[in-house]
């Protein structure tokens, strides 16, 4: 979905760049995840401060709602062999009957027509190829999938971590719930039982809703001119419940804090011109940048994200691309964690 308001200056990309030295690229969770970073951004002055997240609770509004992304993250990797080469997949979308939009390696072995078998239980048959990305549309051929990949697939990680991940766990959060994503809402995976306490105590609600993580929130953005990128569809669901709930409280003025870009994304989607949600279960191309006019969302929870990427450029909607560039540019100085395990921000 194009942004609805079109900023006055043409944005490239080269906007939304920023120097991260290699050794802030957080390559493993901390053993805490509520003891994590979290600088405090205010948009009215641009002023930050800086808080551990366990002191959430106390830094929002008591009225305050937070919507969460419950999605949980598929163990989508399959590592293999295509004769002596080795080979991988990672599934990224389900569209239709046993049929997903895979990435491959390596992709000259992995043609329409083409049917491997990995082992005695699971086989794959390349259906076709996805026009705009690339990905090939792959029929498994498995009695459980789903048990499979539990048992046989990878979590499949960011590419910048390095490191061996022992605890696949903590790359979910401990509030997900409905499997579907190949990436984790990685604002959530500083929440503990704690923190919810911390919440209830003080009369915040929480809202669930999915969206399941996939290329249209980690795909590199290859267009100079930013408007020129083309955003991968995610699957949804927003609640009848919810949006009722959700709507009441933005009705009676309760700040709506979104945990993270996909509930962002899920909530953008579904406010209509008015400020009105309208429960959904769709996908959405919904591309958020500069000179976007937010329709719901009030606050933002979120990490520090990669340079050039869709999810900075969100961010620089919200906040502002000047100061969430300052604010990045402090949390460098002050050696704050980046990326999937790094530390969080929040925006009021």
């Amino acid at each position: 979905m194009p942004c609805p308001y079109k900023f006055k200056n043409i944005m490239h990309l080269s906007d939304f760049n920023y120097f991260l030295p290699k050794e802030l690229i957080a390559q493993t969770p901390i053993p805490e995840r509520d003891r994590s970073r979290l600088m405090l951004l205010e948009r009215a002055t641009g002023a930050t401060s800086n808080h551990e997240f366990f002191e959430l609770p106390e830094l929002l509004p008591l009225n305050s709602v937070l919507v969460m992304n419950d999605s949980r993250v598929l163990r989508a990797r399959l590592r293999f062999k295509i004769g002596m080469t080795k080979a991988e997949l990672l599934l990224v979308k389900l569209v239709g009957d046993d049929r997903w939009e895979c990435m491959v390696r390596p992709e000259e072995k992995l043609q329409p027509g083409v049917t491997i078998a990995i082992d005695n239980q699971l086989s794959f048959t390349v259906r076709s190829i996805e026009p705009h990305y690339g990905l090939r549309v792959i029929e498994f051929h498995c009695k459980d999938l789903d048990a499979y990949l539990e048992a046989h697939g990878e979590m499949p990680i960011p590419p910048y971590i390095k490191t061996v991940l022992k605890e696949p766990e903590r790359y979910q959060t401990v509030y997900s719930k409905h499997k579907g994503s190949v990436a984790a809402p990685t604002a959530g995976l500083h929440f503990t039982d704690r923190v919810f306490e911390a919440l209830k105590q003080r009369g915040i609600e929480t809202v669930f809703t999915t969206l399941h993580v996939g290329l249209g929130t980690f795909q590199p953005v290859k267009a100079q001119t930013i408007e020129e990128h083309a955003m991968h569809s995610e699957w949804f669901t927003l609640s009848e419940e919810a949006a009722s709930q959700l709507n009441a409280a933005k009705a009676s003025g309760h700040p709506i804090v979104a945990v993270g870009t996909t509930a962002v994304r899920v909530l953008e989607t579904c406010a209509d011109e008015n400020g009105v949600l309208h429960p959904q279960t769709s996908e959405t191309r919904i591309f958020i940048y500069p000179g976007y006019r937010f329709k719901f969302v009030d606050q933002l929870v979120t990490n520090f994200h990669l340079p050039k990427s869709t999810l900075l450029m969100l961010v620089s909607a919200f906040a502002g691309r000047e100061a969430t560039l300052r604010a990045y540019q402090e949390a460098t100085d002050k050696k704050y964690r980046f990326f999937s395990f790094g530390d969080a921000m929040l925006i009021l």
